[in-house]
């Protein structure tokens, strides 16, 4: 059954930094879209023209009211195209194909104490917490790494909405983010949620660790563009289609591509929705996902094929 999605208009597009553009969706039929949770994501099909690219990104805090959406882009250096079509090309009145919101990243609302730490476009679903928290009444506190003032989205209005729960770090400063002085003396109860540049995830969640807290209490969202790499065959041995994995293309966009659905959610290795049999691999499977365990991935069986790959000349799926 294919999934539900949206057809929507771009009502606003403004850059908020040099390398942050904010766009502003509403449904192409008038109607209003529902209300998300914090830590919701949509999947944003672009058609380039050349080809159609579908990436998740977080919905930002004025999505929690429903009527219309709000996504955050970074323009990234390695983009595969969407970011840079988006930044470039993308203007107000354009459509746009989203998928329905899911959430791998809520808030967890019997926390006495929350602890958020974003770094980067990290902000975008850590200050969808923060408002839904502040709505709530419930205690939290805010902590967000930029480069300089000048790159970091949304700086000057999270100050005005959340005052001295706000700790800004700015690099061109010389201030650094310092887990290890956060993270002692919480109350018990207390929760963390972490989004942002993937060694900083690590950095912060491995501190975590090495004080004592438990893994129930620590959140990360990862959202990471699958990395390319050297193209390759694929068999999907169920449907007996054969497919080039492109250089530049995951092996569930190849899928698509050729008009095989295949289950997934997340598209960023992290919820486990798309996770596929291995019939067969002639050379090494990449595994580049946050799901399967080192044991999974030494057995070779699985593979995540929203960010995965082979590197090697052939890979058949049960697919």
């Amino acid at each position: 059954m294919r999934a539900l999605q949206y057809t929507v208009r771009v009502s606003e597009a403004e850059a908020v930094t040099p390398r942050v553009r904010r766009l502003r969706l509403v449904a192409a039929d008038g109607t209003a879209l529902p209300p998300v949770s914090a830590g919701a994501h949509t999947v944003v099909s672009i058609d380039t023209g050349e080809r159609v690219i579908r990436n998740a990104y977080s919905l930002t805090a004025p999505s929690l009211s429903g009527g219309a959406y709000e996504i955050a882009v970074l323009r990234t250096p390695e983009s595969r195209g969407g970011s840079a079509f988006i930044h470039e090309r993308l203007r107000e009145g354009d459509s746009l194909t989203l998928s329905a919101p899911a959430n791998f990243f809520p808030v967890n609302r019997r926390a006495r104490h929350h602890v958020l730490v974003a770094g980067g476009i990290g902000i975008t679903p850590i200050a969808a917490m923060a408002e839904e928290i502040f709505r709530l009444g419930a205690s939290f506190e805010l902590h967000y790494a930029v480069r300089s003032a000048h790159d970091g989205a949304f700086c000057r209005e999270l100050a005005a909405r959340f005052g001295g729960r706000l700790h800004l770090y700015c690099g061109e400063r010389q201030e650094r983010l310092q887990v290890q002085a956060v993270l002692p003396n919480q109350p018990l109860g207390t929760h963390l949620y972490v989004c942002g540049p993937e060694r900083m995830i690590e950095a912060v969640l491995a501190d975590a660790r090495a004080a004592g807290w438990p893994n129930a209490n620590l959140h990360a969202e990862r959202f990471v563009a699958p990395a390319g790499g050297e193209p390759f065959s694929l068999f999907l041995r169920r449907s007996q289609r054969s497919v080039t994995v492109g250089a530049d293309e995951s092996v569930l966009e190849a899928i698509e591509r050729i008009g095989v659905e295949a289950p997934h959610l997340c598209r960023g290795g992290a919820c486990g929705e798309c996770i596929t049999a291995v019939s067969h691999a002639d050379g090494t499977l990449d595994h580049r996902d946050h799901f399967l365990s080192a044991a999974e991935r030494d057995a070779g069986e699985h593979v995540m094929i929203c960010v995965s790959r082979l590197k090697g000349r052939e890979l058949v799926l049960d697919l």
